[in-house]
């Protein structure tokens, strides 16, 4: 009931037996009778059994609940930890205000140092171009020395890995099917520490690094808890597939760092247009306003379009983000006006909102990704002299001279490339169907060699030497457990968290049943990966329990959850030695090996 209909209710009549709803007064020429009391609701009912109904928060508190710890969030006289005080330890009162205040960053930065040293540590090994380095790590070297991809000789693996030799680097343009922004930060890590194993993954390893940062502050975020979202850097930083893909020149792990930045801002961008709807509406609900007030600029919204668009210039799979993500941006900003009390949320959004949104996620993402080809357009487009398929509509007649040939070519060269995607069916041993990947039906080995006693240090008669590319198994099979929890939270509690989540996933993973006819691998699954841990983040966090259940339920659900985090550690380190390449006994290796589809 809102303040009109509310003052339409007849004055001195009790219609809470109806759920306050304005029904009219009996007659007073009627003489009264007796009616049989009114059925108890069903919140009367629940109260029986100790049922007491939330408090209604003010509207700014339920448009942005309050974080947790920070600035301007954490009182100057904080209570000593009873855990610390328990064992005896009592810091300075200054020193816990400051780790209380910053805990919010200090927590994810020590949990991205883990998962730095992690993905660093003896980076360059194997010393070896693996599974399709051959082809990024040698196409962000052509980008950085002449602005497009070149056709390599046939033995420029051999020569560029046997020290001392130059890179036989030549002017002949190749056609690649990949956007060239991947390749360029492959290539930056090229520049900095030269044309080797350590160069050329080095800035995906920091990009993999960095990513566990970005997961902790949105888990945080998200969950209003500092410790689900260092749970969730903790996670992250320990499956085994996004580990990997942090320690090889691919291009996977650059399209999940962008997801993942582009889904930091939108969540961004939902707190701060909430809170200014809130500031506007002076903290109460406002139907007339609500309905009509306008958001203004969101840069937020913008900078997560600059981050689609980047996805999308390092692999295409960043359009089904772009529609994804769009569209959620859209939804909330529906369930903000409704909250604010606007009678037709969908027509407000519709009116104000979609126009914003298109032009922040859509147009931008498009121009950041045409302007990424600028290596391409820079190169000559005389016959033989530039990138491939540059010269392509120098002297052609087309029926749209108004438009560059520059992007008439490009869009030449992007009507071949799809028409490659969609018709990809070579096959492959590692290929995988997209039904088995939530189950590591069939990883992707990147690398293996079977040393003997005395090499590659080798302690045994037979060893083996993998760089395979798989989930840490216990965390995935918890994810799947956890995605139906996270489908009945959103489907019958309404929340939001597990709906963004959902949302993630399905842009990262649905679109490949479309393509099953296609070669594809289990490890461009890395791109939901964290969408996989916050499910994980959620499940942990309800088994913890809420903040105002009794002392028994949250030790039980503490230990619980703790136990479930500790075991997919010891997951993370029994299968280490397979995401690192390091040598084992042959046996060692096999003990590995849980199903036949591993091999």
């Amino acid at each position: 009931m809102n303040g009109d209909t509310a003052a339409q209710t007849p004055t001195g009549t009790d219609h809470s037996g109806w759920g306050g709803l304005g029904l009219p007064s009996p007659r007073p020429a009627e003489p009264a009778v007796h009616a049989a009391p009114a059925a108890p609701t069903w919140r009367e009912r629940l109260a029986r059994h100790g049922y007491v109904a939330r408090p209604t928060a003010p509207l700014a508190e339920r448009l942005v609940p309050p974080m947790p710890d920070g600035p301007r969030v954490t009182p100057r006289d904080v209570p000593q930890s009873p855990l610390l005080l328990g064992m005896g330890l009592s810091l300075p009162q200054g020193l816990w205000f400051f780790l209380c205040r910053w805990a919010g960053w200090l927590g994810p930065v020590a949990v991205a140092v883990f998962a730095g040293i992690l993905r660093f540590t003896n980076l360059g090994q194997p010393h070896a171009i693996i599974f399709d380095e051959t082809y990024y790590a040698k196409d962000a070297y052509a980008l950085w020395h002449g602005g497009y991809e070149i056709s390599w000789p046939e033995d420029a693996n051999t020569t560029i890995m046997t020290p001392g030799a130059a890179v036989p680097y030549r002017s002949t343009a190749s056609y690649v099917v990949h956007p060239p922004v991947g390749k360029w930060i492959i290539g930056f890590g090229e520049q900095l520490f030269g044309m080797n194993p350590f160069g050329w993954r080095f800035s995906v390893a920091l990009l993999g690094t960095l990513s566990v940062l970005l997961l902790a502050r949105i888990a945080r975020r998200m969950f209003r808890s500092t410790l689900l979202g260092c749970v969730a850097g903790l996670l992250l930083s320990v499956d085994g597939l996004h580990l990997v893909l942090s320690r090889a020149a691919l291009l996977d792990l650059v399209v999940m760092f962008w997801i993942v930045a582009a889904f930091g801002f939108l969540l961004l961008d939902r707190d701060r247009t909430r809170a200014l709807l809130a500031e506007r509406l002076g903290g109460v609900e406002n139907a007339e306003l609500a309905q009509r007030v306008n958001l203004g600029w969101r840069p937020y919204r913008i900078a997560a379009g600059v981050c689609i668009g980047l996805t999308c210039a390092t692999k295409w799979s960043g359009l089904y983000v772009m529609a994804a993500f769009g569209l959620m941006s859209v939804l909330w900003d529906v369930g903000a006006r409704r909250l604010a009390g606007a009678p037709h949320p969908l027509r407000a959004v519709l009116a104000r909102d979609v126009l914003p949104a298109f032009l922040s996620v859509v147009v931008v993402s498009m121009t950041v990704y045409v302007a990424s080809w600028w290596g391409w357009f820079a190169s000559s487009n005389a016959p033989g002299r530039g990138g491939w398929g540059r010269d392509w509509a120098v002297g052609r007649s087309t029926d749209y001279p108004w438009i560059p040939e520059g992007l008439r070519a490009l869009w030449h060269y992007h009507s071949t490339v799809y028409e490659f995607h969609t018709h990809l069916s070579d096959p492959h041993t590692y290929q995988s169907n997209p039904w088995s990947w939530l189950v590591l039906g069939r990883p992707v080995s990147f690398y293996y060699e079977s040393p003997k006693l005395g090499q590659a240090g080798c302690t045994a008669a037979d060893c083996a030497r993998e760089v395979l590319g798989i989930g840490t198994p216990l965390l995935w099979w918890t994810a799947v457990v956890a995605l139906v929890y996270c489908l009945w939270r959103w489907a019958l509690r309404r929340d939001w968290r597990a709906g963004a989540l959902l949302c993630g996933l399905a842009a990262g993973y649905l679109p490949w049943f479309a393509y099953q006819q296609r070669t594809i691998f289990l490890f461009y699954a890395v791109v939901f990966v964290p969408f996989l841990v916050l499910a994980v983040t959620m499940l942990v966090g309800a088994l913890i329990g809420p903040p105002g259940a009794s002392r028994d339920r949250r030790i039980i659900g503490s230990a619980t959850a703790g136990l479930l985090v500790l075991l997919i550690v010891w997951n993370f380190l029994f299968f280490f030695p397979l995401f690192t390449g390091q040598t084992i006994p042959l046996e060692d290796w096999r003990r590995r090996m849980w199903f036949n589809s591993w091999i």
